[in-house]
């Protein structure tokens, strides 16, 4: 089963949202530090994080199973995006 437009719509908003707050997250992937050497990607692994743990809790929601192929769309909707999420992280103030 494919994703439907109502939950792709949230997706969008949730990608939206939690751009915005990128100054955020780089904060919070700054306190890893120095066990992360990479303050970027430890702030994009978490809005990721975040993003597919509402993803998963709007399947349930739905009282529908996450297949592997939604799943897979889920990943190429956030790849699409990803460099949106990194540009809004390297942006944020230091």
């Amino acid at each position: 089963m494919a994703i439907t437009k109502h939950t792709k719509d949230f997706l969008a908003s949730l990608i939206e949202y939690y751009t915005s707050e990128a100054p955020s997250y780089r904060q919070i992937a700054q306190s890893y530090s120095p066990e992360v050497t990479s303050i970027e990607d430890a702030a994009f692994g978490i809005i990721a994080g975040c993003i597919y743990s509402a993803f998963l809790r709007a399947y349930e929601n739905e009282n529908r199973t996450v297949e592997l192929d939604d799943v897979q769309e889920f990943n190429a909707i956030l790849k699409e995006k990803a460099a949106v999420i990194k540009n809004a992280i390297k942006k944020a103030p230091v």
